[in-house]
Parts: structure tokens; C-alpha cells; sequence
């Protein structure tokens, strides 16, 4: 009788340990997707199994994540994530860093900022998150300079210095890359550089750094931040396997950032 509820209590450990081995994994469609797809086949190495589930908007994601409906997610950056936490108090922390989808500035009259003449239209975006990212992009290679502490959320107000007298143009992310034909230079997205035919790693005359501020990450729940499959879910996502998947399946519209 011992024996047989020895064996009982065998199976349910096995049974627990292989739930906790168990990950729902949020994503986006696209190549957020694809990448999880990669590293899940790392992860089963480990014996972490990777349920992948697919969201069509950015809101869910966190949301279903701080609800517990899935234990991690990929798919955002970390403005992104820090402004989901202050609106909605969310309880989630980034673990690990995956790719970057990084913006650039393009140009079809010059080779680079350097070569802007005084007075040059510059596009940027006309939104608060993209137009902060854009301003602090012309800030790395000199075209301006920034307000102390201005960073990434930095507005127009906050130029400091703009040696060149550069007017920036406010556009529509969309509207971008059709105004190149009537701007010296133009900071574009990726999503929609890509539709334009425009190769970040190629194409752009300034590009932000892959380890950067946009980076996108891995996230989970912040009471299971320190646990052991959280490791294992972060060593698939940063293994060779996916950097071989995203230098040679995207075209250089995204990069490793780790």
C-alpha cells in the first residue's frame, strides 16, 4: 500500500513539475510570432514547453498577462511597457531583451545629418511617443541638442541648441516616407519604411542603436520574475538559433538586441 501511494505522489510531483514547465506565451502576429516560434524549439532543449498565443492588437498582451491568462509576453518596448504599468497598474517586469525595430532617418538628397544644409525640413512624427524618438535620434548625431533630462519624451520646446537652424516638420508616421520628395530628411518607422522599400540597416542615414531605449523584450509577471523557467525562456530568445532566424528572415528591418 505504501508503495502504491509512493508511486501516487511520484506522478502528481511529475505532474506539477511539468505544468510549472508549461508557458503561455503572448505575442503579435508577425514577426514577433515567427521569432517565438524559433525559440520555442530552444526551450523544448531545456524542457520548457512554449504555448504560443497570437494577439492582433498592443493592449491585450499586458493585459492578459497581468490577469494571468498567460505567463510572459514579447512584443513591446520598454516606453511602451512603462506606460502601460503608470495607466493601469499593471504588476509586470521586463526579464530580457529580444529584437529592435529601429528607426532611421532617410534621405534622398544627402548621405547624412552632416551633410544637412542651415535651414533643411526634417520630418519627424506628429505623435508624442514616436516625435520623442525621433528628436533624441537627431540628438545622438549632433543635428541638435536636447534640454537636460528631455530624453526620449522630448517635445519641440526642448531643443536647446540647433547649430544648423533645422526646421522640423511635425507629419503623420504614415505621411513620411511619400513627403521625402519635399524634405531634406525624414525619421520613418520601420513598419512603414519596409513599405516604402526602404531597408533600415541599408537605407537610413542615421539609425538608432540595436541595444537602445526601443528595444523590445521579454516580460512576465513581476512574483514570477525569479523563477527558473523565466531563465529558460530567456536563454531561447537570446540563443543563436533565433539571432540566425532574425539576421538572415527580415532583411534587415529588425536586429538582435542582445
Amino acid at each position: 500500500m505504501k508503495r502504491v501511494l509512493g508511486g501516487v505522489v511520484l506522478a502528481a510531483s511529475a505532474l506539477a513539475a511539468h505544468a510549472q514547465d508549461t508557458v503561455r506565451l503572448a505575442v503579435t502576429a508577425g514577426p514577433h510570432a515567427q521569432i517565438a516560434e524559433a525559440a520555442r524549439t530552444v526551450a523544448a532543449r531545456d524542457g520548457l514547453v512554449l504555448q504560443i498565443v497570437e494577439f492582433q492588437d498592443y493592449i491585450q498582451p499586458n493585459a492578459a498577462l497581468d490577469a494571468g491568462d498567460v505567463q510572459a509576453n514579447s512584443y513591446q518596448h520598454r516606453p511602451f511597457l512603462q506606460s502601460q504599468i503608470q495607466a493601469r497598474g499593471y504588476k509586470i517586469t521586463a526579464v530580457g531583451d529580444t529584437v529592435t525595430f529601429p528607426m532611421g532617418f532617410y534621405s534622398k538628397k544627402v548621405k547624412s545629418l552632416d551633410a544637412l544644409a542651415k535651414g533643411a525640413k526634417v520630418g519627424i512624427q506628429n505623435d508624442p511617443s514616436n516625435s520623442g524618438r525621433a528628436l533624441a535620434l537627431l540628438q545622438k548625431y549632433g543635428a541638435i541638442k536636447l534640454k537636460p533630462g528631455a530624453g526620449i519624451s522630448a517635445t519641440l520646446a526642448d531643443i536647446a541648441e540647433n547649430p544648423k537652424g533645422l526646421q522640423i516638420v511635425p507629419l503623420e508616421a504614415a505621411q513620411l516616407p511619400r513627403s521625402l520628395d519635399d524634405l531634406d530628411a525624414a525619421a520613418i518607422n520601420t513598419n512603414y519604411a519596409v513599405q516604402a522599400n526602404l531597408v533600415p540597416t541599408r537605407d537610413a542615414i542615421a539609425i538608432e542603436d540595436a541595444k537602445g531605449p526601443y528595444a523590445n523584450l521579454l516580460a512576465v509577471r513581476t512574483v514570477d520574475k525569479d523563477k527558473p523557467w523565466v531563465a529558460k525562456l530567456v536563454k531561447a530568445f537570446q540563443s543563436p538559433e533565433v539571432r540566425k532566424l532574425v539576421e538572415s528572415s527580415f532583411g534587415g528591418s529588425l536586429v538582435p538586441a542582445f
